[in-house]
């Protein structure tokens, strides 16, 4: 009778254990991988600059539907946007041909896969690429280090 309740015991034991492996396990990970990740919707560049200090301030006031991803503990970040007829903003320069722009950290389901071989601009820290009147845009963590230890020794 003793053997027959430390076998039972046992076997209920590494059936709760396989369960929080297959259940709780996975549900654990996407937990800890995105809990320092934040994502917002705006209508408008303004209202997502006002909101957000970490919004681009290069963004349009004007631009519409913004979608916005950032860490919270880093500078990844991804951005799409309506533009105005009027295009990008003059301040982004075309990507000098030797730069190989790294594909984004993050990821979201309005965002691209593949855009790194579509960066055609950088505007300020951000890879971007438009594709008609929609702005595709990315920063890269060790872009915002280097301009944060950059600032930081002026």
């Amino acid at each position: 009778m003793f053997t027959r309740t430390i076998v039972l015991t046992t076997v209920a034991a590494a059936v709760g254990l396989g369960f929080m492996g297959i259940v709780a396990g996975p549900a654990a990970f996407d937990w800890y991988d995105g809990r320092h990740e934040e994502a917002s919707s705006y209508v408008t560049g303004a209202t997502a600059k006002e909101d957000r200090t970490s919004v681009p301030r290069w963004l349009p006031d004007a631009a519409k539907d913004v979608s916005y991803v950032m860490t919270t503990t880093g500078g990844d970040r991804l951005l799409k946007a309506t533009l105005p007829a009027d295009g990008l903003p003059a301040t982004c320069e075309p990507v000098k041909a030797a730069t190989t722009p790294g594909k984004p950290a993050l990821e979201a389901s309005w965002f691209p896969k593949g855009t790194s071989d579509k960066a055609g601009y950088r505007c300020d820290l951000y890879y971007a690429y438009t594709d008609g009147h929609t702005l595709y845009a990315w920063q890269q963590e060790e872009d915002w280090i280097s301009s944060n230890k950059s600032a930081a020794s002026r």
